[in-house]
């Protein structure tokens, strides 16, 4: 099965890069997509409980999905991922 999931605070490829190492790490994750465009993260998967996982992936490091909380802490988070994927690109 696929998903799109549209997500908040996705500025930049450096985001991009933190989030398809993070998510990339989720067993049953393949074909991942980050489009830095439209906001949106999208991956296929078996098993519906890896989406629930990848969702609170995304809220952990910053990048809650639309629709969700987005406190300061958390746009926070997002700009301490987004400093380490530019560096790791």
């Amino acid at each position: 099965m696929k998903t799109i999931l549209e997500i908040q605070n996705l500025k930049c490829g450096g985001c991009a890069n933190t989030i398809s190492k993070k998510v990339s790490n989720i067993e049953d994750v393949t074909a991942l997509e980050i489009n830095n465009e439209n906001n949106t993260v999208s991956f296929n998967y078996e098993n519906e409980s890896t989406v629930n996982k990848v969702k609170e992936l995304l809220n952990n490091i910053g990048y809650p999905v639309v629709g969700d909380k987005n406190a300061l802490t958390t746009k926070a988070k997002s700009f301490v991922s987004c400093a380490i994927g530019r560096m790791n690109n």
